[in-house]
């Protein structure tokens, strides 16, 4: 199975393309639209997501990406747990972010990112460890927000998603980097339904 995914399925811009590359841009195209969508059957969608890409992303030497999926598994569990629970029964509403919230991914996001980097400097192979770094834990926290419902986490993606492009572009995975292009339309849209969403119902709006 890992050298079926390995393997190339085809050329595309005079690279070759993964099977594994394929099946990360199907299963994470679907997800993005089902989270714009609010529909629950992102997070198994995304778990199938996670499960391609730890192999992809090892291969291509991305080791935080590929660590990183491992930890969206745990999160997508957590997630589609408060998706489907709700708020006392009834459906998980978009809200906004605190203040102090917003503080403390802050100071979680900058000491998170030069841990990383440290990390990835010292003890692996990574020819990018900023940019490993940076992208990971700007998925993290926009993780954190998708599970929780916030509208600003795709303002979260949207900044990954404008690294990820030329960071994969400089690794020769073109289709992925295409995919990601994709993904920034669909975090434009994802972001204005979920802010259509919060209006519908300021009572529900944190800030």
């Amino acid at each position: 199975m890992i050298d079926f995914l390995n393997s190339t399925a085809f050329t595309a811009f005079g690279a070759p393309t993964s099977w594994a590359e394929v099946l990360g841009f199907v299963t994470g195209a679907w997800c993005v639209w089902l989270v714009g969508r609010q529909s629950v059957w992102n997070w198994p969608i995304g778990i199938a997501n996670n499960v391609v890409w730890i192999l992809l992303f090892a291969t291509a030497g991305l080791f935080a990406d590929s660590a990183l999926q491992i930890v969206y598994i745990v999160l997508a569990v957590w997630g589609w747990r408060n998706w489907v629970q709700g708020r006392a029964g009834d459906t998980l509403p978009v809200t906004g972010t605190t203040g102090i919230e917003w503080m403390w991914l802050a100071g979680a996001g900058i000491a998170g990112t030069g841990a990383l980097m440290l990390l990835l400097d010292t003890a692996t192979s990574s020819t990018v460890p900023f940019w490993d770094a940076v992208t990971t834990v700007l998925s993290l926290l926009a993780t954190w927000g998708q599970a929780t419902k916030r509208w600003e986490s795709w303002l979260l993606w949207i900044a990954a998603d404008l690294i990820y492009i030329p960071l994969y572009l400089h690794k020769g995975l073109t289709l992925t980097a295409l995919l990601y292009a994709g993904f920034l339309l669909l975090c434009i849209r994802g972001l204005l339904a979920w802010r259509r969403s919060r209006a519908t119902d300021p009572a529900l709006a944190v800030a």
